[in-house]
């Protein structure tokens, strides 16, 4: 059922914690009793805040009393307010303003778009380490605005925004460690390095479901832009080149990669990607959230090695010289062929009679029988069989089981046969 309009913050959160509907609970985490003041609101001892609130898809438009809010959210820490109808970045702030402890924020699927934010405004989130503004449409000038005044900022969710460009900011954001911008519409690689000189600490970059289609930057050009990234999602990219693939190595602390769903190893079986991948990737620890173990990338590297001995000359990658460099030239695996034999030429022998017969080997001995009726004009009732392998030391073996199929003798071609009648 839908949320009426026009709802406040400090309203919905009595209902949500009223005690009817989060009983208190004592025990440490579990919840803050806010005991009444002369002075105080007559809610205040009836509401039992965990320092967690999740207050999403309440229709909250509003703060509410910020003398409220003040007296009931001095411990909360993270504050969950995704998709509601806030709009106004004044009542934001007239919210996280009175959370003074607060260091997560999700304002996803907000229509914030509609108003400006103001520096004076922004001031309000400088405790503010995890930032989510998903589908929130939030401008760049905005995003620049609350970097100048989030010092500690560590987390940015800039995700589902229509992005196709960045806008770099004039000041650098030192403390920003992991940036998650996926879904938009980045396409050209000189957008993403601006992101490079707008966060020189980034560790983790999240740029799956973005048509990137190529990563055109020389190869110290990315160490520069991005010396501290340790993790990268490429997930659902426009990537289709090796060289692309390649470009990873630049960046000098790189352990993880994410690399699903791109055009490039869609003609590649899924064995193929990840070992053609891990081979040419040799300091990631980490691909598709799996980790890379030392058994694993030995047997990677040779099978690179293999993958592409056959190509000509100018088709093979540098990265095959750097292996045969590390061990040696490889001997193309030998191709061997588990199916079971289906058939076998075989020698039977009668009496002095010899006679050549290719056999089906998934019949059974009764079976065989029935076909050599012909052959050596006897009754299967009265017929023996003995197998010679012809490598056996053994002799014959009889072949007394009616229902045993002929392939669990390891019958081969060259083997014999031979057929006795039974004496009575």
């Amino acid at each position: 059922m839908d949320q009426p309009s026009g709802r406040s913050f400090m309203q919905v959160l009595c209902e949500k914690y009223s005690p009817e509907n989060f009983p208190y609970r004592r025990g440490p985490g579990m919840g803050v009793h806010v005991p009444a003041t002369p002075q105080g609101s007559p809610m205040k001892d009836r509401l039992n805040l965990p320092s967690v609130l999740v207050l999403n898809s309440c229709g909250i438009t509003c703060a509410g009393d910020e003398n409220e809010i003040a007296a009931f959210c001095a411990h909360v820490s993270e504050l969950d307010l995704s998709d509601n109808k806030l709009e106004d970045w004044h009542e934001v702030n007239k919210i996280v303003s009175n959370v003074p402890h607060l260091e997560f924020l999700n304002l996803s699927s907000n229509p914030l778009s509609l108003s400006v934010l103001e520096r004076s405004c922004a001031g309000s989130f400088a405790g503010v380490r995890k930032l989510v503004l998903n589908n929130s449409k939030t401008s760049w000038e905005t995003v620049h605005t609350i970097l100048q005044e989030l010092p500690d900022l560590e987390e940015l969710f800039l995700c589902l925004n229509d992005y196709e460009t960045v806008s770099c900011s004039p000041v650098c954001c030192q403390s920003l460690k992991l940036l998650h911008i996926t879904d938009n519409n980045l396409q050209d690689w000189t957008e993403i390095r601006k992101l490079g000189i707008m966060f020189p600490s980034l560790d983790t970059l999240i740029l799956a479901n973005n048509n990137l289609t190529t990563i055109e930057e020389s190869e110290d050009s990315l160490a520069r832009l991005f010396p501290n990234l340790r993790s990268i999602n490429l997930h659902k990219s426009g990537l289709h080149c090796w060289e692309d693939i390649d470009k990873l190595n630049s960046f000098p602390k790189l352990e993880e990669v994410k690399l699903l769903g791109i055009p490039l190893l869609q003609s590649y079986t899924t064995e193929e990607r990840r070992k053609l991948l891990i081979a040419r990737l040799p300091s990631i620890i980490k691909l598709n959230g799996s980790i890379v173990a030392d058994g694993e990338r030995e047997d990677s590297e040779r099978f690179f090695i293999r993958y592409y001995m056959e190509f000509p000359e100018e088709a093979v990658p540098f990265r095959y010289h750097e292996l045969v460099t590390k061990y040696g030239k490889l001997e193309p695996l030998a191709v061997v062929d588990l199916r079971p034999q289906s058939s076998a030429k075989v020698e039977v022998h009668f009496q002095d009679k010899v006679e050549e017969m290719s056999i089906r080997l998934d019949q059974t001995v009764a079976e065989l029988k029935k076909h050599l009726k012909t052959v050596v004009q006897l009754s299967t009732s009265n017929m023996l069989l003995f197998y010679l392998d012809q490598e056996a030391p053994f002799g014959p073996e009889e072949m007394k089981y009616s229902s045993r199929a002929l392939h669990s003798f390891g019958i081969r071609d060259g083997d014999k046969i031979y057929v006795e009648p039974r004496m009575k």
